[in-house]
This record gives C-alpha cells, structure tokens and sequence, in this order.
C-alpha cells in the first residue's frame, strides 16, 4: 500500500470516528463550565475543631464522642452541641456520613445564645441558620410513606432559618417558603463521606456540596451567634472540621 493510500485510509478512519461520536449537549457543556471550588480547610487561619471546642447542650453524656479524629453523633436525644465561642463572619469545612439509611443531622449557624436556656432533651435550639444534614434515604421514605415526591425539603443541601431567625433564601426555594433549595441534587448516599463548605459572611450563607455551590440565603438575623451539631434520631461521623474567621 503506498504512502498516500495509507495516509488517505487514516484520515476517512478518523473521520468516521467522529462522525461516531454525539456533540455535547447544551448540559454538557455548560456541566464542563460550571466552576468548582473545593475548599479543603488548609492554608493561612484555619483551625480544627475537634469536640473539645464543642459544650453538650441538652444530649446524653455519651451522644457525642471523638473516635480516631472523627466526631461520633448516636443521635439520641435529640439535641445539639454548640461552639464554646461565638462567631460572626467565618468560613467552615466539614465532611459527614450519615451511617443507617433516612438519617437525619444538620449544622446550625449564627444561634443566638438566648435559644439555648431552658432547653430540654428531645428538642432544637428555636434559632440560628440551619445546613441540612439530611440521607438520600428520608426522601425515599418520604415518597413510600405518602405517594408523592416531597416538595418542602430536599436530601441535597437545604439551608433556611429556625424558629426566630430569619433568610431571604436564593432560589430555588420551598414553596410559599424560607427554605433554600439547591440548584444540583450532589450528596451521596449512606456510609459515604459528603463534603460541605460554607462561607458566612455579612449575613449571606453559601453552601457547597462536594465541590459546588448549590444554596444559600441573605439578610440573616441575627447574623452572629453559636455554631452547634446535631443529633436528630440517627447515628452520624463528622470529620476535618474546620473554621476560619474572616474580618
């Protein structure tokens, strides 16, 4: 075969390889342009918190431990720890995995220190910003339970306020609601690790899943206050929490 004939059989190869191949969709692309940023905890002002940095509020002496660097959630009582401190402007990392499926967690923010007096076993704190900690599984439940895809909560990264706190959510949003809902269903199922990012700066709380923001709110009040964990009814990990103030 001569040097033109095989160069000649390439070319028609190649192109009927690409004429093989479906374009990227308008998805597609625009999923290869969406910007991520995995944030990680390290660098310059960050700081670990470990359970040490944390005051048992209303839960069992033995609801919250550190096992091998991670904090272990039982998940009875219900009930928070919060944050020795209080914070105004910070940014968070966190990873949790959610071990028996329809678990149920969350990271409240900015809970003013009044919500916390008086607070009994088997209750939440009535304020502060909460980041839904929620398994795939509860939507499942939901949807056997009652026929029907709930259309008040999402299993992906909800953030809205609590009790006498308040958000303007960014849409997409609950129905008739103050509940943000996020723009991409990114979280992973039971005894995986999810990783969120959360920026609260100036009363506005932005939520990345695993890699990209998907929710959030503005003109939080109050926008200072404790940070707490929670334990609603479902043992939970957390690992590499990590805190920066910002100014």
């Amino acid at each position: 075969m001569t040097r033109k004939l095989l160069l000649l059989t390439a070319v028609l190869s190649s192109f009927a390889w690409h004429m093989g191949q479906s374009p990227l969709s308008a998805d597609d692309k625009a999923e290869k342009e969406q910007p991520k940023a995995f944030i990680d905890g390290e660098g310059p002002g960050w700081v670990e918190l470990t359970l040490e940095d944390f005051t048992n509020v209303n839960c069992d002496p033995d609801t919250w431990t550190m096992k091998e660097g991670m904090i272990y959630c039982t998940g009875t009582p219900v009930g928070v720890t919060r944050s020795k401190k209080q914070y105004a402007n910070f940014e968070l990392v966190a990873e949790w995995m959610h071990l028996k499926s329809a678990g149920n967690s969350g990271i409240f923010l900015w809970a003013p220190e009044k919500v916390f007096e008086g607070l009994k076993p088997n209750s939440l704190p009535p304020g502060g910003i909460e980041v839904q900690v929620l398994d795939l599984g509860y939507e499942t439940e939901f949807e056997k339970k009652n026929g029907k895809k709930p259309d008040w909560f999402t299993s992906h990264g909800d953030v809205f306020p609590v009790g006498s706190s308040d958000m303007k959510p960014f849409e997409p949003s609950a129905p008739g609601g103050k509940r943000s809902f996020p723009r991409k269903r990114l979280s992973k199922g039971i005894n995986e690790w999810n990783h969120y990012y959360v920026r609260a700066i100036n009363g506005e709380v932005r939520l990345w899943v695993n890699g990209e923001e998907v929710s959030g709110g503005n003109k939080c009040t109050p926008n200072t206050g404790y940070m707490c964990l929670e334990s609603e009814g479902s043992p939970v990990q957390f690992r590499n929490l990590r805190i920066r103030e910002v100014p």
